[in-house]
């Protein structure tokens, strides 16, 4: 029964996703591609494809993540050093960040997250019991550290903040010691300090967070352009299909800023239903994973369901406002092919793993 719902839910969102990202983009498809369904046909057949993705990993056995867990992480980590090829990898937005397969383009880091959280999951279920000494949490660190770099390297920050989230959050649930926590936060802010020296735009990004009309047409452009989308709502918006600022004022609505456009079509209304269903995905991944039999399977469903959470939360934050632009699309709701197809994919590892609940 737990199942049903949580694919009930699964499969209303992707339908509110589906729709908005017609409403968002059509005015821009039409434009860019002479067909103002082009972005909905194809995140149509990502829909399709996510799904049967979806009921395949349902079926697969999770034990054989963990047999193979090692394996995983390497070829994940190949694959985040091919894409920083020239040639190999391509550019999108500035980011050497995708493998161009033709019909759709792969972003390596997206196969990252759900590696390093099988990959993590395996290592506390063994040390469970030693996590709360420091020796034993280098190694995930360690680990999670090289993808993180390789990651900044393309760059693309925003993911990387995600898989930092939610190794910690894994690490938070293995009971390791508070003061740790306060230790990676201190090493966090100088991380924070030291990108910044290496790449001054992110400095220009945060100045523009903190005041984006200092420059309305420069780095303070997709907030402004999001908060006026978002603050003409009220209570039940505009109504499906009449946002203003899809008309070219908010750049590219049907990723990243979605959510933007909901805001300004539905309303209030429109963000509670949103952010509930969302709510009750988590809420009944929590709950999974806190009945399953074995520690692996714990955390393995933990991971997923901090991962969903934090990169929806990370989105959500950034349309309205309380955080600089990070490039993170909002999971099941925003276009693209890799995101989604990874997070079903996760979600039906997540469906497998309540097949063994108590």
């Amino acid at each position: 029964m737990k199942k049903r719902k949580i694919l009930l839910i699964v499969f209303i969102i992707l339908s509110i996703g589906l729709l908005m990202v017609y409403s968002s983009s059509h005015i821009w498809a039409q434009y860019k591609e002479n067909d103002s369904f082009y972005y909905f046909k194809r995140q149509a057949i990502f829909v399709i494809v996510g799904l049967l993705l979806l009921f395949f990993f349902s079926k697969i056995d999770y034990h054989l993540y963990q047999k193979h867990s090692l394996k995983i992480i390497i070829l994940a980590t190949i694959l985040l050093v091919l894409v920083l090829i020239p040639g190999v990898g391509i550019v999108r937005g500035g980011s050497r960040s995708w493998f161009n397969l033709g019909l759709f383009a792969l972003q390596p880091s997206e196969i990252y997250k759900i590696a390093l959280i099988i990959y993590v999951s395996d290592y506390i279920s063994h040390h469970y019991h030693q996590m709360k000494k420091l020796r034993y949490c280098l190694k995930p660190l360690i680990v999670m550290g090289i993808g993180f770099f390789l990651i900044m390297l393309q760059p693309d920050f925003g993911t990387g903040v995600i898989i930092v989230m939610s190794i910690i959050g894994l690490l938070f649930i293995a009971g390791v010691d508070l003061k740790f926590f306060m230790g990676l936060g201190a090493i966090g802010a100088l991380g924070v300090v030291g990108l910044i020296l290496v790449a001054p735009y992110r400095l220009q990004r945060i100045l523009s967070f903190l005041n984006p009309w200092s420059d309305p047409l420069g780095s303070g452009f997709q907030i402004i352009q999001s908060l006026y989308a978002i603050g003409p709502g009220g209570l039940f918006g505009y109504g499906f299909l009449n946002s203003r600022q899809k008309h070219f004022y908010l750049p590219e609505p049907q990723t990243d800023f979605i959510f933007s456009i909901i805001s300004e079509e539905f309303g209030f209304m429109g963000v509670v239903i949103v952010v509930s269903l969302f709510l009750i995905i988590i809420i009944r991944g929590f709950r999974i994973a806190r009945n399953t039999n074995d520690k692996f399977s714990k955390y393995l469903a933990f991971g997923i369901i901090f991962e969903l959470a934090f990169q929806a939360i990370l989105n959500l934050m950034v349309v309205v406002g309380l955080i600089p632009v990070t490039g993170v699309t909002l999971p099941f709701l925003s276009y693209g092919g890799s995101s989604l197809l990874i997070t079903l994919c996760g979600m039906g590892i997540v469906l497998n793993i309540s097949r063994y609940q108590r």
